[in-house]
């Protein structure tokens, strides 16, 4: 099974667009909790409400023994559920060669986030994993996004912004129908102009939670015309809802609510039948 059948199998089993980023961070944690207990027990409580789990690496590079966390949180996330390695890598040669094996094959991620910068030949290793999703940097959801992602450029039929370009170049490159976008849901415009221009790409869609992006924006205009493809994702909000001993609970009852939101407004959309 590859990504995008292992994406559209956990949206239609778990009936969910919602993606939890698995971020610990001690400071927000329960005190003196382990950090793969506090994992685990996040994914156990929320397995059957998502279609993906995303797994910002900093946070597990930051810990001393993070690796070892990062690898047996990978495992105790159920096979059926797609695992996104949120590592934003880009480089060249032998070092994104090396990247997109660690990611892929050493931790076994189904998915990966890169940063297009660089240009084709730092993103061919990871697109040539045909079976694995790879998520270009389009149009972030961080403020200082606008610093270059929204400078004009002249084209052969049109002046675009540089996040129109990457998405052009980004579907040129998909040939082997594996590559998607990260769009930020605080840019509810360009959200739009991206899936209108893209169709049947996948949208990694961060800032639906702390980062205040708008819920119903997101889903009206991230979906495709099956009411898929759209990842949106949230962390802080849901794991960190309480700091108690409740935590996995919190965390339950802010993921069910969140899903139940984004079905709401998925479900007054017009889909193809």
């Amino acid at each position: 099974m590859n990504f995008d059948e292992k994406l559209n199998y956990s949206t239609d089993k778990n009936n969910s667009l919602l993606c939890i980023g698995l971020d610990p961070d001690p400071e927000q944690m329960p005190p003196k909790l382990d950090v793969f207990k506090f994992n685990k027990s996040i994914i156990d409580a929320t397995s059957e409400l998502v279609c993906a789990y995303k797994l910002n690496f900093a946070f597990y590079e930051a810990l001393d023994d993070g690796i070892d966390i990062l690898k047996r949180t990978i495992k105790a996330i159920p096979d059926h559920i797609p695992v996104i390695g949120d590592g934003k890598r880009g480089d060249i040669g032998n070092t994104a060669r090396a990247y997109a094996k660690a990611i892929f094959v050493t931790l076994g991620c189904d998915a990966a986030t890169v940063n297009p910068y660089l240009g084709f030949d730092s993103l061919e290793p990871f697109i040539g994993y045909w079976d694995k999703g790879v998520f270009i940097l389009c149009r972030t959801s961080n403020p200082g996004a606008v610093d270059f992602q929204n400078l004009r450029f002249e084209t052969e039929n049109a002046q675009l912004s540089l996040f129109e370009i990457i998405a052009m170049r980004a579907a040129l490159w998909n040939k082997q129908g594996n590559i998607g976008l990260v769009v930020g849901a605080t840019y509810p415009e360009e959200l739009k102009l991206i899936r209108q221009s893209h169709p049947d790409m996948p949208l990694l869609i961060p800032g639906i939670g702390a980062q205040g992006g708008d819920l119903a924006s997101s889903v009206r205009y991230g979906v495709n015309a099956m009411g898929r493809k759209a990842i949106l994702t949230s962390s802080r909000q849901i794991i960190y809802a309480s700091q108690d001993k409740d935590y996995a609970e919190a965390a339950r009852r802010v993921a069910a609510d969140l899903r139940e939101r984004i079905n709401y407004y998925r479900s007054t959309l017009t889909l193809a039948p």
